[in-house]
């Protein structure tokens, strides 16, 4: 997971510092480029759609499993020479990373994070397929609100309320969004359901 933040802020280092000689920048869909009519990217821009990438997959990796799905975990499979004793489920992988979401973005935008979201799993009133999809939902849309935040200049500063670069919150949340969706990948094939992202691929 730290090579996976590492190699985002890579990235974003290199197109701002593009950006900022004039270079030109390979094509990214959906983000205006040099010369076009439209106002060239941001910092604010490229996260933004970062979160968008991960959301998409990870709301319908949530929507194709069934709502009477949602409480397995691959403990119940009693695999030979495994070891899922205590894993989370498929509902709190789902409700762990929009708990994280709030965690890692609600210092970015000022927002109260609720004291029902510590612990990792998120509250425990939510329970039926459609709760855990909203508050997934919700904690996607405080992070468009985050990303929005960001600008160049204040990227590397820290949020009042943390310690960390505030460019570190933004990215480290969408890429332990991306480990929790590779889990839920897993457990949607362990139930014979194809991925989403994966329908109509040889894969």
């Amino acid at each position: 997971m730290k090579r996976r933040t590492f190699l985002m802020l890579s990235v974003l280092a290199f197109r701002l510092a593009a950006l900022g000689q004039g270079t030109s920048m390979p094509a990214i869909a959906g983000v205006p480029q040099a010369g076009q009519a439209q106002s060239l990217p941001t910092i604010a821009s490229i996260l933004d759609r970062e979160i968008t990438i991960i959301e998409k997959q990870i709301v319908e990796a949530a929507e194709a499993m069934p709502e009477e799905k949602f409480n397995f975990s691959p403990e119940s499979l009693n695999l030979a020479g495994a070891d899922y004793k205590g894993v989370r489920t498929f509902a709190l992988q789902v409700k762990h990373v929009a708990a994280s979401n709030y965690a890692l973005w609600s210092p970015l935008t000022g927002d109260r994070y609720p004291k029902d979201f510590m612990g990792g799993n998120g509250p425990e009133a939510l329970k039926t397929k459609a709760e855990i999809l909203q508050f997934l939902k919700d904690s996607f849309a405080l992070g468009h609100k985050a990303a929005a935040t960001l600008t160049t200049q204040n990227m590397l500063q820290p949020p009042a309320s943390g310690k960390s670069p505030s460019v570190h919150l933004a990215t480290f949340a969408v890429a332990h969004a991306f480990d929790h969706y590779g889990q839920m990948v897993e457990y949607l094939r362990m139930n014979g359901i194809v991925p989403p992202a994966s329908r109509g691929k040889s894969d």
